[in-house]
């Protein structure tokens, strides 16, 4: 990780300067916007985003920046940016990791290896989330279509999710497919009487 684009507000110049000869000095290219248009610009090449923002203005700008790159998000902890994100203390900032003026190379160099993994991590997390959404909403829809079939036909559930099955088999599609199809047929059915 090389690249950092650092998103401030404008007209702190004088610290951020001071944060831009630092990461610098270190070895970091620095890349620098205060505008929506520029961060757009500049995220393309960027391993790692710095917010240096009270933490009020972090959670939209990195909702922001998230939904463009997929790039670990670290907020630039100053003394005018703790003072300033006092009342926003929040659980759900797009955040993985903290960096302060104090740091030396290495604790920068460890602070973002850490929030490069936190950033991976969640989104793995995220995506398995979604994964598990999306079955859960399959079983809903084939513990419906298996109430229905028992109802209908007058068989146990074990019955109905073989007829189910055999039924997906046949027409080769996905059982959820199948499922799908009968509760919906059975809802315009009962809308109709």
């Amino acid at each position: 990780m090389r690249s950092l684009l650092v998103i401030d507000n404008p007209g702190e110049k004088a610290e951020i300067q001071s944060l831009e000869q630092m990461l610098e000095a270190y070895g970091y290219s620095v890349l620098y916007a205060s505008s929506d248009e520029t961060a757009k610009t500049h995220l393309v090449k960027a391993d790692a985003v710095v917010l240096h923002l009270p933490l009020g203005e972090v959670k939209a700008w990195g909702n922001r920046l998230l939904q463009r790159k997929r790039v670990p998000m670290l907020w630039w902890c100053s003394a005018d940016t703790a003072a300033l994100s006092a009342a926003f203390c929040e659980d759900d900032l797009p955040v993985d990791g903290i960096l302060t003026p104090s740091m030396s190379e290495q604790q920068l160099h460890w602070a973002l290896h850490f929030g490069s993994k936190t950033c991976f991590e969640r989104q793995q997390w995220q995506n398995e989330r979604k994964q598990l959404e999306a079955r859960l909403e399959e079983r809903k829809w084939i513990d419906m279509a298996k109430g229905i079939l028992c109802k209908i036909k007058q068989v146990s559930e074990a019955e109905a999710y073989d007829l189910l099955r055999k039924q997906a088999m046949n027409e080769r599609k996905r059982i959820v497919d199948v499922a799908m199809s009968i509760v919906k047929v059975y809802q315009l059915l009962q809308e109709q009487k």
